[in-house]
């Protein structure tokens, strides 16, 4: 496995002789390191695990938040008392919500320097899109298709992370979700997994890099296994009911991509999957993850998922949702306090295997070796890399390339945008436009309000231009500082004429509107998802009295934005851009950014079509026969068809797509697809070229498109280049109902062009002797 390093276990970098633990401290002399110099990270986590209690392999498996302030004392009593003796006894393997070189090298010296074996934590928290400066959220990032960028931009995260003592991310999300209602799609890749599985891959790679014991590095985790992005109705935490040929083929990818990339650690998830719930779940996590797929690393519960099984109906009590958790492969108890409290009497009554115990143990150390913590346990605790990592230039640099890489024009009529540079007069209105907070977006626990570039600012660094601002309207009255929730604005319209004013002696208008970075994220489902509060009146009331209007969507999440398609000249997706937003998107406005973002998921007209996604199945009666009919698969008050669909992007180039070829290799298994792709215009620019198939017949129904190839492809103004995409196995199969992998000869259609709303088309017949 590349992460593992022939590393000595060496607690002798710290001065154990004044702790006077005993012999059975893991402390070694410098010819003891000399000799173990080449034995593996295996043997020496079974010699660790030969020294260790019941009880301390439990203690392994336990992880707490942080449970008291480290600047003051510790606590002397209740429940934060009880912690912090199991911290002193090795009774706790992982901290997380501890952040700072200075409180994590607090909690890991008393890991190790007064426990017996000295154990080192691993700290955990949750580097979403960023630690203290922000990139886009994920869904943003995702639509860049840029996989270099995005691993650039885990990196960057990874390194200010550790920088700051945290060596583990409960990161990439990996679910696949369908529907915008669900908050938590913010935090994903969208609604397809091909794209998804790239994705995991790249933000895995950066945040894990080449070597995990790299102090810029950290431990990824991918989350949440396994179906938390098709909760029904889109309401966060509800129950999950798909079939086997969706959980096979859309769900499960992505986390079987994560394993073969090396990642080392899994979450499990909140819903249950076939009436079991995910942490206690033996299918997912013993058949599937850890006996199929092979991955040797550890499993987190979701914060407090053990206990949550007695709510779920599924345990009687903490003691019995603890037994199922163990036996069922959930390693590592986030926050339940079921792990500590009960396994050992399970054991000790023969209701879970020692064995078991003791697996979890080792799957747990092997990755605190792998990342370098019996090394050196304080490697993550250096101040002056602390100061001279957060937040310096080269991180801002890598943000701010990623946030312009994350912005998809929607619509352009006329070529409003760019915008000219001079001489005009532009408004610029919503109180999103000159809001410092909500750009960071949601999961951003480490980064400061107020620090992010507001678009108001990154417009008024080209000084060539009136520019005249009003806010219109406030989007909320209030907010619930504890839960981050936010009080809509749904009546005051005050500002109204103020802004209408300002908009009607204006060449441009330039409306920011959209959600709050509160508006998404978990336990932040909608059931309405337009433009929140009096948004939607705003924009129509400017739009009578001045139609030339950009709107900038700033948004967590899919919107249904139909009046806006139908009325307003150009459309922007911004999304929650991070700590440079505003600047990025002043940047591609102005032109000086040519925007190449595509959608990854799809924007229904309504909310009444989710879930909404491209590759959705035929039926068996998928098309109107004939004028006036009604008895087929369709709304009759809305279009099945998506707003913007998957895939779509604009740039301000003229990308065209001819001469579509396909070769198929027997010989070497492989079809070759090409294809011309030509700049028509005066522009350099950017373009996704997307290749998608469909199985016309197969032994169980394929979807009438799967995206199985993308390039990113930048040509000169007038440039043409010959694309080629190769197909194998790999793209051709898929899974079938007992989750085996297979391709099936027959006729397939092939589709190329800019978005899933694909231009070029043509066939070929597969006849591969699938048995070889």
């Amino acid at each position: 496995m590349k992460y593992i390093k022939h590393i000595a276990i060496v607690l002798a970098l710290i001065s154990f002789s004044s702790c006077n633990k005993g012999d059975d401290k893991l402390a070694m002399s410098s010819d003891s390191t000399d000799t173990t110099k080449n034995v593996s990270i295996e043997n020496k986590v079974e010699e660790l695990l030969s020294k260790m209690t019941l009880e301390e392999k439990i203690g392994q498996m336990n992880q707490y938040n942080g449970f008291w302030d480290l600047t003051g004392p510790a606590p002397s009593e209740g429940v934060a008392a009880k912690k912090y003796e199991h911290l002193r006894k090795g009774y706790v393997g992982s901290m997380l919500n501890v952040r700072g070189v200075e409180d994590v090298m607090k909690v890991q010296k008393i890991a190790v320097e007064e426990t017996r074996l000295g154990i080192p934590l691993i700290i955990g928290f949750d580097v979403i899109h960023g630690y203290e400066t922000l990139s886009p959220i994920p869904l943003a990032e995702s639509a860049s298709w840029d996989l270099k960028a995005i691993e650039r931009s885990a990196e960057v995260a990874a390194e200010e992370a550790a920088a700051a003592g945290i060596n583990w991310t409960f990161a990439p999300m990996v679910d696949i979700s369908r529907d915008a209602r669900w908050g938590r799609v913010m935090e994903g890749a969208g609604e397809d997994p091909f794209l998804g599985s790239k994705i995991a891959v790249a933000r895995i790679n950066g945040f894990q890099g080449d070597d995990l014991s790299d102090p810029k590095t950290i431990a990824a985790c991918a989350k949440h296994f396994a179906g938390y992005g098709f909760s029904e109705s889109g309401r966060d935490y509800n129950t999950v009911d798909v079939g086997t040929s969706t959980l096979y083929n859309t769900i499960f990818p992505p986390f079987e991509t994560s394993t073969k990339a090396g990642v080392r650690t899994f979450m499990n998830s909140f819903n249950e999957l076939n009436g079991v719930p995910a942490t206690g779940n033996k299918f997912l996590q013993r058949d599937i993850l850890k006996e199929k797929w092979k991955f040797d690393g550890f499993v987190v519960s979701d914060w407090g998922s053990i206990a949550e099984m007695i709510a779920h109906g599924h345990a009687k009590d903490g003691k019995q949702a603890a037994e199922m958790a163990a036996n069922a492969g959930s390693d590592m108890d986030m926050e339940s306090y079921m792990y500590v409290e009960e396994l050992a009497a399970l054991v000790k009554e023969g209701k879970v295997d020692e064995k078991l115990i003791t697996d979890a143990a080792r799957r747990i150390l092997r990755v605190k070796f792998e990342l370098g913590l019996f090394d050196d346990p304080y490697k993550y605790c250096d101040i002056d890399r602390e100061k001279a990592t957060l937040g310096k230039q080269e991180i801002h640099d890598a943000v701010l390339d990623m946030a312009q890489k994350s912005v998809v024009l929607l619509k352009n009529e006329n070529s409003l945008l760019p915008l000219k540079k001079e001489n005009q007069k532009i408004a610029v209105i919503g109180a999103l436009a000159n809001d410092k907070t909500s750009p960071l977006g949601s999961w951003r626990i480490a980064a400061k309000d107020e620090t992010a570039v507001s678009v108001l600012e990154g417009l008024k660094q080209y000084n060539g231009n009136q520019i005249t601002y009003a806010k219109g309207a406030d989007l909320s009255t209030g907010e619930n500082t504890f839960a981050r929730e936010l009080t809509i604005n749904t009546t005051d319209k005050s500002e109204f004429a103020k802004a209408k004013s300002v908009a009607k002696n204006a060449d441009v208008v330039i409306m920011v509107l959209g959600e709050h970075g509160f508006q998404s994220g978990e336990g932040r489902s909608r059931t309405e998802i337009g433009l929140p509060g009096v948004q939607q009146e705003l924009l129509e009331e400017i739009y009578a009295v001045n139609k030339n209007i950009v709107l900038v969507l700033n948004n967590g999440r899919p919107l249904a934005l139909p009046w806006a398609d139908e009325n307003i000249p150009a459309i922007v997706e911004a999304w929650h851009l991070g700590t440079q937003s505003g600047n990025a998107i002043a940047r591609v406005l102005y032109g000086d950014y040519n925007p190449s973002g595509k959608l990854p998921m799809s924007f229904p007209r309504n909310v009444g079509q989710l879930p909404l996604y491209y590759n959705y199945k035929s039926t068996g009666r998928p098309n109107e026969p004939s004028p006036g009919e009604v008895f087929w698969s369709h709304y009759m008050d809305e279009s099945n068809t998506p707003l913007y669909p998957f895939g779509h992007g604009l740039s301000y180039s003229k990308f065209v797509y001819s001469d579509l070829a396909i070769n198929a290799n027997d010989a070497d298994k492989y079809i070759t697809v090409t294809f011309n792709l030509k700049n028509e215009s005066k522009v350099k620019g950017k373009e996704v070229a997307q290749l998608y198939i469909q199985d016309l017949f197969a032994s169980i129904t394929r979807p009438v498109k799967e995206l199985k190839g993308f390039e990113l492809v930048e040509l000169e103004a007038g440039e043409q280049k010959r694309i080629e995409i190769k197909l194998t196995k790999d793209e051709l199969g898929f899974y079938d109902n007992q989750g085996e992998f297979i391709v099936e000869s027959g006729d397939f259609k092939v589709f190329v062009g800019g978005s899933s709303k694909t231009i070029l088309e043509d066939k070929f017949n597969l006849q591969w002797d699938i048995s070889q």
